[in-house]
């Protein structure tokens, strides 16, 4: 795996991935995300490492567009502009990064081999919580009854 670091751009399959985005034109580079992130949702089987990569690199994208989201890498994700992306996006991410961090999923059986596996779990846990953030206690109180 050529990574460098726990981002969702820190290794080598999501940086090309950004650079593929940087040389698709506008129209196409929501196609592409959606394509990223559907790939992994809809995985029935294991989740290979590369899919896995983009998915996360996809979500990161998406959650930069939420005003809680962080912005992306700018050395290794895309420097190009990205348009609006659909509020259905989000969702999808969501679905992707919990086939991601699933047992299934040959990405996270690295990272749980890895010594900072605990804080890539972390970060993927934040990202997804940008995406489908989770009830506030009270709110959570009003849907038990």
């Amino acid at each position: 795996m050529g990574t460098w670091d726990i981002g969702p751009f820190d290794n080598d399959t999501a940086a090309d991935f950004g650079s593929d985005l940087d040389e698709a034109a506008l129209e196409e580079r929501e196609a592409m995300v959606r394509g990223a992130l559907q790939r992994s949702a809809d995985s029935a089987d294991f989740l290979d490492a590369d899919d896995g990569e983009r998915a996360v690199a996809a979500a990161a994208l998406v959650a930069a567009q939420h005003p809680d989201g962080e912005p992306t890498c700018a050395n290794y994700g895309p420097s190009e502009p990205l348009p609006e992306m659909p509020a259905d996006l989000r969702t999808l991410a969501v679905g992707a990064l919990d086939q991601v961090a699933s047992e299934r999923s040959v990405l996270a059986e690295l990272w749980d081999d890895a010594a900072n596996g605990s804080k890539w779990r972390q970060d993927i846990t934040r990202l997804r919580d940008v995406l489908d953030p989770p009830l506030p206690p009270q709110e959570e109180a009003l849907f038990d009854v």
